[in-house]
């Protein structure tokens, strides 16, 4: 039994401080977001300059475990001692990480300091996500959550723009270009440190609980090796004898995950009895898909935009832009909707039909297409991800009690990462293993046309670049070749690389179809008008009156029994 050590009080943050505390906790978002992005644009250069360009996947890797893996920690942990301490740990280890990876001299040091930064990055979106549950009614979240979507959106852009000016300068400051990539990290870090000190108190009682470190190093086993095999199984082989032990070694791990949860109960790391809750367990399916679909679909749009219409690294970036001004809008629109009616079971279905719209026209786009049309389906596809995203947060933050709203918004991002995770490795194996098909096939068709015969003899040497380029289909680690050949010569390759992504984008809409199914079992629970903190304080005042002691925290009346199946808004009833 847990035994509450002090009383909170019954809070109500104003518009201006809600406003002053995002401001906090946006500057901690944009960092993790802004990381992820950056970093597109300036891997290679770094890998160059470290002298480790085939061992470079290893950063992306160190960093995505450990994201992974602390952000339902920080869920669990925030839940029982409170938000502050640990979004306030999160940006700081997040800076010292920054600041280790800038002064790397090789890459192995930087995969272990990026490392570092993961596990500050795996609280810093969460973590904000759920000081947003606590202070803020759910009637009214979303249309504050929009305003993270912003900060990500902001981020996405900027991102490939600092990252390819920071990688092209040969020093900035009398230090190497590429390392302030991470320093840039540091003064915002700060900064937001400050902000969040400053104006986040949140009142909490403390609960005294068992903590599920079994659970948490189960975890670890089990998602280790299986985030290992998702990052590297394509150069390692998917059948090969690493893989085979990634596998057994993940499987067993996530089976010993299971039996810790069912041992603590109510006290575990993720407790299976959210499972139970019908919004919990279509929030987490759908996170997981609208990951595969999201990460796994975009991912190949800037590759289209680069190597297709020959677009640098950073104006690539700027023409993302659509996408995310379809994200922001759809987020801002949906927010607005969901306070004005209190209804938000429609947003996931309507966000959801809108990306398997997009995702098929995705898959139309060819070699000719014109650019514009792209675009429009890029912001097409931004309104679906931004009307689904955060309405579903704000359907699981809905569905269970105050004291569990770290650890139900962790699982949820933890699942939309782990989706993320499995949809990289899957599209990009499909995308590598058609395109030697591909490009062959259009190489193939290409050769028989007057246009192609007539730009071989017109210039010899493009004939010689072209065979050594299309060795086994085309070798996309390089693809600056398409830049000594003509237009016509480069076409083929172009055509190929093409079709070899409308085959992932194919794949992209099957799993999105899915998607839009399991959204349909979303149930409609009513949308309290109080915040967290106030449930917390009227449950315990509710049960004080019932019995004359204090009684659980956050365990109201018929809230949160542990046979429950849907969670109740506390004073709203079901129907």
């Amino acid at each position: 039994m847990s035994n509450p050590t002090t009383k909170p009080a019954s809070v109500e943050f104003t518009h201006r401080q809600i406003l002053t505390i995002l401001a906090g906790l946006m500057m901690g978002m944009f960092l993790a977001a802004l990381d992820q992005t950056i970093m597109a644009t300036a891997t290679r250069t770094i890998a160059d300059d470290l002298h480790g360009f085939n061992i470079q996947a290893w950063a992306t890797t160190a960093f995505l475990i450990t994201s992974t893996i602390s952000t339902p920690l920080y869920g669990k942990l925030s839940d029982l001692y409170g938000r502050r301490p640990f979004f306030l740990f999160a940006i700081g280890i997040f800076v010292v990480g920054s600041m280790l990876c800038g002064l790397s001299q090789n890459m192995y040091e930087l995969a272990a300091f990026r490392a570092i930064q993961g596990i500050g990055a795996g609280g810093l979106m969460s973590l904000a996500l759920a000081i947003i549950g606590d202070i803020v009614p759910p009637r009214e979240r979303a249309k504050y959550q929009g305003y993270f979507l912003a900060v990500f959106g902001t981020a996405s852009v900027l991102g490939p723009i600092l990252g390819g000016f920071f990688a092209g300068a040969d020093t900035i400051l009398w230090v190497d270009g590429w390392r302030w990539v991470f320093y840039l990290n540091v003064p915002i870090g700060i900064a937001a440190m400050a902000v969040v000190a400053k104006v986040l108190h949140l009142p909490h009682t403390r609960v005294d609980h068992r903590i599920d470190w079994p659970g948490a190093l189960a975890l670890i086993v089990g998602l280790v090796p299986l985030l290992t095999v998702a990052e590297q199984g394509r150069d390692w082989g998917w059948d090969s004898g690493r893989a085979f032990a990634c596998y057994i070694i993940g499987a067993i791990g996530l089976v010993a995950f299971v039996l810790a949860e069912r041992a603590y109960g109510d006290e575990a790391l993720l407790p299976l009895r959210l499972f139970r809750n019908r919004t919990i367990a279509v929030g987490a399916t759908s996170s997981t898909i609208l990951g595969m679909a999201m990460f796994g679909g975009l991912m190949t749009v800037p590759l289209y935009l680069q190597i297709v219409k020959g677009s640098s690294a950073t104006m690539a970036g700027l023409q993302m832009i659509p996408f995310v001004f379809g994200i922001m809008s759809g987020s801002i629109i949906s927010g607005q909707l969901i306070a004005r009616t209190g209804r938000y079971r429609i947003f996931p279905i309507i966000g959801s039909t809108l990306m398997v719209a997009a995702l098929a026209l995705f898959s139309t786009i060819g070699a000719d297409t014109p650019l514009w049309r792209t675009m429009l389906i890029m912001v097409l596809m931004g309104l679906g991800l931004g009307g689904n995203m955060q309405p579903m947060i704000t359907a699981v933050q809905n569905a269970v009690s105050p004291r569990e709203i770290g650890v139900a918004t962790s699982s949820v991002t933890f699942f939309r990462s782990m989706g993320g995770t499995l949809g990289t490795a899957i599209f990009l194996s499909v995308l590598f293993n058609v395109l030697p098909g591909k490009i062959s096939d259009a190489f193939t068709a290409a050769r028989a046309t007057p246009e192609f015969q007539q730009a071989l003899q017109a210039d010899p040497a493009q004939a010689q670049t072209l065979q050594q380029a299309t060795a086994g289909g085309g070798d996309l680690s390089d693809t600056s070749f398409l830049d000594r050949l003509s237009d016509v010569i480069a076409h083929p390759f172009k055509e190929g690389f093409s079709d070899g992504i409308q085959v992932v984008f194919l794949l992209a809409l099957a799993v999105m179809v899915i998607g839009l199914i399991v959204v349909f079992f979303l149930p409609e629970i009513p949308l309290s008008l109080r915040s967290a903190q106030q449930q917390r304080a009227d449950d315990i005042l509710a049960a004080e009156n019932s019995d004359g002691v204090p009684g659980e925290v956050g365990a109201g009346p018929l809230r949160d029994k542990p046979g429950a199946t849907e969670a109740i808004p506390a004073g709203q009833d079901k129907s």
